[in-house]
């Protein structure tokens, strides 16, 4: 079996996202996905002696990078766990109240896509795992061996956009009723034989792997508990810079940087200007940034990349 080591991860948006931080040397700032570091690293080396930078990541493998990166670097703090534990980990952890910056990408990374063992990718026969914290948590196998036709059609459906999901439920259902489900193979055998019209370029597992990917490790979940957390805790001028690749987490991301960055319609009798209501606790920061051509042909895992950001402003924010 391939070292951790060995699977190589190319940062997507580096320099954009890190832009986008606006970062003050003695600032704060958090990035929710560490990865294999490379946002971390362009982070720490724009701060100064004072600065920290605070990291979470689910994976352990990411967390052993980390802590080394921390060993060498004493301005960095690891956090092993999701990043939806921000605010805990903020004031608990770390006695902290405020940050100067987030940055979040989403998604997986290569090297969990590229390691057969962590049974995210059909290219590979292998146990069907799909946990982005291997040491916790419920399986894709443990899963699929007890979920219920009606919910394991809602979440490919729901989660994958598939619209072969109930044939799919109904012959995952129907094949376990013989043997269990327990490698990538299976499944993708099983996906294969329903989906009748492909996608060109897409495996017609494509769909159902990544819907099971983002229920297991709760993703969507992640994403809407932590938002309202950073801007929460964000200084007035700190920047959210959110990296998102399919169109359920960018749809998340996009709407709630919308809702907190503009005011309510104001109904038609209200005798009211709208310079005069009160500031939006966000700013919206020019448009979505997507990779450049060049990026792409680099590195084709980015073409999906969306980059999004916000400024905090005076306005209040009342988390919901």
């Amino acid at each position: 079996m391939n070292q951790p080591s060995e699977f190589k991860h190319i940062t997507v948006l580096l320099h954009e996202a890190v832009d986008a931080l606006n970062i003050r040397a003695d600032g704060v700032y958090v990035d929710g996905t560490f990865g294999r570091g490379g946002h971390s690293r362009l982070i720490l080396s724009r701060l100064g002696e004072s600065g920290r930078l605070i990291v979470f990541d689910k994976d352990p493998q990411a967390i052993e990078v980390a802590q080394e990166l921390a060993k060498q670097d004493k301005r960095v703090k690891v956090i092993h766990n999701g990043f939806s534990h921000f605010q805990v980990a903020l004031k608990n952890d770390l006695g902290l109240n405020h940050i100067d910056g987030a940055l979040f990408d989403l998604g997986i990374s290569s090297p969990q896509i590229d390691d057969a063992s962590r049974g995210f990718s059909f290219r590979f026969d292998a146990p069907l795992d799909m946990r982005m914290d291997t040491t916790r948590g419920q399986s894709a196998a443990d899963w699929l061996a007890i979920a219920d036709e009606q919910e394991i059609h809602e979440v490919i459906k729901n989660y994958g956009e598939e619209r072969f999901s109930r044939q799919i439920a109904r012959a995952i259902v129907t094949q376990r009723e013989d043997s269990p489900i327990i490698t990538t193979n299976q499944l993708a055998k099983i996906t294969a034989q329903v989906v009748r019209t492909r996608e060109r370029g897409q495996d017609p597992a494509t769909r159902t792997f990544q819907a099971i990917r983002i229920f297991i490790n709760r993703e969507l979940d992640e994403i809407q508990a932590v938002l309202p957390q950073v801007v929460a805790h964000l200084n007035i001028g700190g920047r959210l810079a959110v990296i998102a690749f399919h169109s359920l987490e960018d749809r998340l991301v996009k709407q709630f940087i919308r809702t907190h960055s503009t005011h309510a319609p104001l109904p038609k009798w209200a005798a009211i200007r709208e310079t005069d209501l009160p500031q939006p606790p966000l700013l919206a920061v020019g448009k979505a940034i997507k990779p450049s051509d060049d990026e792409i042909a680099h590195n084709p895992r980015a073409r999906s990349a969306v980059l999004r950001i916000a400024e905090r402003t005076h306005g209040i924010f009342q988390a919901a």
